[in-house]
């Protein structure tokens, strides 16, 4: 069913088919047409994690000292700028409000047509508001935070009854150094305001944010390699500088690499580094100089890896270990390509990683440039030809209750085909 198209003609018919819709699906009863395949999979989390479709439940918003810490410390309040010129003019016109969330589904911003704020009021849908799908149902800040890509819900397809009066068209806001989730960004209003071009107009200003983003981070580097040029000049041996989070802005007698896993707390002194080993750590404005101590980047001896996959927006990989242990947080693919490797021990060629994530055995190339990356800061735990953990290091993988909810983004067959769940005994 092509629902844009139907509510674009006559959104009060596409309204009433798809209360017709929802009903059926909720008793269990045939539908007069399929719900849209990212519908039906949301309504199908919602009823696995008890979502009250008939009753509002909402959680206690944050406290306005709260809000604005978490305006003050979120990434997005770089790019508000480029959201607000590309979104909220047409969108006062349209009657629909802007709504920036931040990576915990809480809202921080929230501009627009003043109306549509009262009405958005009585939804809850206000400042500090925890509109995470798991807590208020199918929605269009919730739900592009699971699956990674802009939705739309419109009327009855959210799954709380109070909110079918609504139209939401949402994109994930993501870091483009890692695919990390910063946000959702979201245009709202009554369901008679809907335009089919919404969710594009949406999707296209989230990619114009992030594309500032990036510009920023080029920007920080070159300020950092020009602080960094003239030490890197004056000292031997190996030694790289990179930015707070390990993006590499110079590097001196060691091959390049993209970006060094730092720990979470880092301060200056001898310090353990994946792929690096032991090093020395010296505060540099704007970041780190980091000198290795060891001749050859080598691994401190067995390590225990735990690929921590329960929740559906924070995957992570913790490696712990007597010479030092650390954390990451994993972009949707680097998540997907480490539980598969978890999941084949002995180790899967190019081909079949290829055909595992895409279904499609010949894009190898992809393949090798993923893991590439991932052995940047988990290449001492890694062997390649084909690609497996190493034989001694322990692999934990935590995963979510129900096999349904693994990586709910992920299209990919090697990763769909285990979300059945087991059989009853």
């Amino acid at each position: 069913m092509d629902v844009t198209h139907l509510a674009a003609v006559d959104s009060t018919r596409a309204a009433r088919l798809l209360q017709q819709v929802r009903s059926a699906r909720l008793a269990g009863q045939p539908a007069p047409v399929a719900p849209r395949p990212v519908i039906e999979r949301s309504w199908e989390r919602m009823m696995r994690s008890g979502v009250d479709p008939d009753h509002d439940v909402r959680a206690d918003p944050l406290s306005r000292e709260e809000v604005q810490r978490r305006r003050e410390t979120s990434v997005l309040r770089h790019v508000l700028p480029v959201l607000r010129e590309g979104l909220l003019a047409a969108a006062d016109v349209a009657h629909h409000i802007m709504v920036v969330a931040d990576e915990d589904g809480r809202v921080l911003w929230r501009e627009g047509s003043p109306p549509v704020l009262r009405k958005a009021d009585g939804l809850g849908f206000e400042l500090g508001a925890d509109w995470r799908e798991d807590v208020v149902g199918t929605n269009g800040l919730g739900t592009p935070a699971v699956v990674r890509r802009p939705v739309q819900v419109f009327a009855s397809e959210h799954f709380v009854r109070s909110q079918a009066g609504w139209t939401c068209a949402g994109a994930p806001l993501t870091d483009p150094r890692d695919g990390r989730l910063l946000g959702v960004v979201d245009v709202s209003g009554p369901l008679e305001t809907m335009h089919p071009a919404t969710l594009a107009w949406v999707g296209s200003v989230a990619r114009l944010a992030e594309a500032r983003l990036r510009e920023m981070h080029t920007e920080s580097l070159e300020r950092l390699r020009a602080v960094a040029a003239p030490v890197l000049a004056r000292i031997g041996g190996r030694a790289l500088v990179v930015d707070p989070d390990g993006w590499t802005a110079a590097v001196s007698g060691m091959p390049y690499a993209r970006r060094v896993a730092l720990p979470k707390s880092l301060s200056a002194g001898p310090r353990w580094l994946p792929a690096l080993g032991l090093c020395s750590v010296e505060p540099l404005a704007g970041g780190w100089l980091v000198r290795a101590v060891d001749d050859e980047p080598v691994r401190r001896g067995p390590a225990r890896i735990v690929l921590d996959l329960r929740q559906a927006r924070r995957w992570s990989v913790e490696v712990l270990g007597g010479a030092g242990s650390w954390t990451r947080e994993l972009s949707p693919r680097h998540a997907e390509l480490l539980y598969l490797l978890a999941v084949h021990r002995s180790g899967r060629s190019a081909s079949g990683l290829a055909g595992d994530v895409f279904g499609d055995p010949a894009r190898t190339v992809t393949v090798r440039a993923e893991m590439s990356r991932v052995r940047r800061y988990l290449g001492a735990f890694l062997e390649h030809r084909p690609y497996r953990f190493a034989e001694d290091t322990e692999v934990e993988v935590l995963l979510p209750d129900d096999p349904r909810d693994l990586l709910p983004h992920s299209t990919a067959p090697g990763v769909s085909g285990r979300r059945r769940p087991a059989a009853a005994p």
